[in-house]
């Protein structure tokens, strides 16, 4: 199944605000193929919880901005692996022990990886 535009701009958005409050390991699933409910998984990491809180609620402003409403969200309170359902896409942003345990990219890596760009890191001269 090829992805849709509007999946790959959601996973865009997604991405790019995970990595505005320091979200790293930003990866993009398409799993429209196993799962006939949801196109993409968008997983990302934080640091600690509070990175981690940060990292969803940017995610959730910068979609509910581009129009697209949050479903549902679990495990807010102990921002230790946040959900967020937008539909067509799932964003998982992780605590490091959580993302290494649970190791959702070993679990789906039959799926292709979506693309999308991230900003350069501006480097001190």
């Amino acid at each position: 199944m090829t992805t849709s535009q509007i999946t790959i701009d959601m996973v865009s958005i997604a991405a790019l605000a995970a990595d505005a409050k320091g979200g790293v390991d930003i990866v993009a699933l398409d799993v429209s193929e196993p799962l006939p409910f949801v196109d993409a998984f968008v997983i990302v990491t934080g640091r600690n919880e509070r990175q981690v809180a940060a990292i969803a609620d940017e995610v959730e402003e910068k979609m509910l901005e581009a129009g697209h409403k949050r479903l549902r969200r679990e495990g807010r309170a102990d921002a230790r692996w946040v959900l967020e359902d937008f539909g067509d896409v799932v964003v998982h942003v992780f605590h490091e022990e959580e993302r290494m345990y649970y190791s959702l990219e070993r679990l789906w890596n039959d799926c292709p990886t979506i693309p999308f760009e991230l900003p350069s890191p501006v480097e001190n001269s």
